[in-house]
């Protein structure tokens, strides 16, 4: 027996409790991390890391967090045998540590400096590779046994991910009070593999979308059953195609336009394609509709410029500014302003959102009067008319040929069975960005692909900047 595991070894009766005896170990080349949610006097998180043969391990009272600005407490406690990173279960009442461990995530971590300084010196630095908690971080020793955990910056970080929505094992897929309740695992993993959310069951909850931001599949359907009432002007009743992404945005995305969901809360639309065949288009009454797209992997949601019961009336006028990559964001900017300036001099009121990737929209309500023809044109003019005007600034061909230094204003989202992003919509490309609508004054402080998911909830506490939209009532003429 090692003397490291000393400590450990005398603080536990291995007649009463099925934890592993401390054992000497030899590393291996791939060191190994865990996280156990242990649910004992005090609730808590355990951190471990392997070095020399042992889990050297904090208590870390509030647990890990994705926030870099959360500097979280980890308290220094004995180290424990590298089998102890398999280990979930119950600890008897009366013995050390008594309670739920639950094993919330395990992988590997990869030293940034030398460990053994680190840790003498009081900074160890590392990356970690796990199912939930990813990219490189910071243990800061303060005084006696306290350090501080803090995540680093990187493409892993953000301020949106509670550890707390990460409630099952990643070894059973049970919650920590299942384990506690000591119910059979097959019947715990099915109830655990659902999610109920407006009627709907969310299977696979925590399985992860965008794995950079460790955002889930329950924190998009609660997204957007949060983000609904503001989303539905928009949404309902108006014909969808959305981007499945059933292995995360990782893996393969795909568009989806045919109706193939067996849920309520959506309706079906027959419409000759362009060889006169009839098929089945389909939209979104209800959230009841929403969240069931999202059970189906439905990441990012894109709409027809006319409602499904108006096919033929166009009602909403969407123009996407999609720049040259060399262009600055001040040169896109001033875009938005020329075409607002346009619209302005026609007496039509628009409305501005980004696209959640690297460009702006502007939207112009329309009372549903006019033929797609008409439409279509009106804005394939406008367009025409500032690549006359700054021959050197715009352009409306989609080609990329003729894109350069210049800015392509996409009219042809305003042909008939073309779709353009939904305001309030996710975006698979920008981990989590969102196509969010934005008051005039904020062009100059909001970047496109600034807002994200936990952005876009804390705008609605603010006054909905498009909450006249659907009062203009005005016609082209």
């Amino acid at each position: 027996m090692t003397n490291k595991l000393i400590k450990y070894n005398k603080k536990r009766n291995f007649n009463k409790t099925k934890e592993p005896i401390g054992k000497k170990t030899s590393s291996s080349s791939n060191l190994h991390f865990v996280v156990q949610h242990h649910m004992a006097k005090k609730d808590h998180y355990d951190f471990r890391l392997e070095l020399n043969g042992v889990l050297i391990s904090w208590a870390v009272p509030k647990g890990p967090s994705f926030n870099p600005h959360d500097k979280r407490l980890a308290i220094n406690v004995e180290d424990h045998p590298l089998s102890y990173r398999n280990f979930e279960g119950i600890i008897p009442k009366g013995q050390y540590g008594g309670g739920t461990v639950m094993l919330w995530d395990k992988g590997f971590w990869i030293p940034i400096n030398n460990p053994q300084q680190g840790l003498q010196n009081g900074t160890l630095k590392f990356t970690l590779k796990g199912k939930r908690l990813k990219g490189n971080w910071t243990l800061v020793h303060m005084q006696n046994k306290n350090w501080l955990l803090i995540k680093e910056n990187d493409n892993y970080s953000n301020n949106i991910a509670d550890i707390s929505q990460f409630n099952t094992s990643i070894k059973t897929g049970l919650t920590i009070n299942e384990i506690n309740n000591n119910e059979t695992l097959p019947k715990k993993q099915s109830v655990n593999s659902q999610l109920v959310i407006e009627n709907v069951k969310v299977t696979n909850p925590d399985k992860i979308i965008f794995d950079n931001f460790q955002i889930s599949k329950r924190d998009i359907a609660i997204y957007y059953q949060t983000m609904y009432k503001r989303m539905a002007p928009y949404l309902e009743n108006r014909i969808i195609s959305t981007i499945r992404c059933p292995d995360g945005t990782s893996g393969t995305c795909f568009y989806k336009k045919h109706m193939e969901n067996i849920y309520q809360g959506l309706a079906k639309v027959m419409i000759n394609n362009e060889k006169g065949i009839k098929e089945d288009y389909y939209y979104i009454k209800n959230i009841t509709g929403l969240i069931s797209e999202v059970q189906m992997n439905s990441i990012e949601f894109h709409i027809w410029g006319s409602k499904a019961k108006k096919l033929a009336k166009p009602d909403m006028m969407v123009f996407g500014l999609d720049p040259d990559e060399k262009l600055e964001l001040k040169d896109l900017r001033q875009g938005v302003k020329d075409l607002k300036k346009i619209l302005d001099d026609l007496s039509l009121v628009s409305f501005l959102k980004t696209s959640g990737g690297k460009g702006y929209h502007v939207v112009v309500p329309i009372k549903p009067s006019t033929s797609w023809k008409k439409f279509q044109a009106f804005a394939k003019n406008i367009v025409l008319y500032m690549e006359a005007k700054w021959p050197d600034r715009y352009v409306s061909n989609d080609r990329k040929s003729q894109r350069k230094n210049k800015i392509f204003i996409d009219w042809m989202r305003n042909i008939k069975g073309s779709t353009s992003v939904a305001p309030y919509s996710l975006r698979i490309k920008k981990n989590g960005t969102v196509s969010m609508p934005l008051a005039w004054r904020e062009l100059n402080k909001i970047a496109p692909d600034e807002i994200k998911m936990p952005d876009a909830v804390k705008r609605l506490r603010r006054q909905d900047p498009w909450k006249n939209f659907w009062n203009s009532n005005q016609e082209l003429k």
